[in-house]
């Protein structure tokens, strides 16, 4: 994947509203007209992210007679979750290392064990 396509992904992700139709259409394809109902905005606003969805290939449109349905397309968020996956990846290793290193710093022969409440005499 290109780092331009990749930035375009990221890019059309930026914005809540378009996250939320991304999380709708998971469930299944659905119009224009029902990705609108739950947003305050109108139609034209709408179809304008949905633009932005379509160009960045995480959706596409198409018409059946008076139906215009659109569907989620999974395959750039897969190059997202690919692009992330080597950063997770450097984090976990970064955070094991620190790990060994305060464990390291710890005094020998001392454990942090906590100790036991005692315990009422009845």
């Amino acid at each position: 994947m290109s780092l331009d396509h990749l930035s375009t992904t990221f890019a059309a992700l930026a914005d809540p509203t378009r996250r939320a139709i991304l999380a709708r259409l998971a469930s299944g394809e659905t119009s224009v007209t029902e990705l609108a109902a739950p947003f305050e905005m109108t139609t034209p606003a709408i179809t304008k992210h949905l633009k932005v969805l379509e160009r960045a290939g995480l959706i596409t449109r198409s018409r059946q007679a008076q139906w215009r349905p659109c569907r989620l397309e999974a395959k750039p968020l897969h190059e997202v979750a690919d692009f992330v996956e080597q950063y997770r990846r450097f984090w976990e290793q970064s955070l094991n290392r620190l790990e060994d290193y305060l464990r390291k710093l710890q005094p020998k022969g001392k454990k942090n064990v906590r100790k036991k409440p005692a315990r009422k005499k009845p």
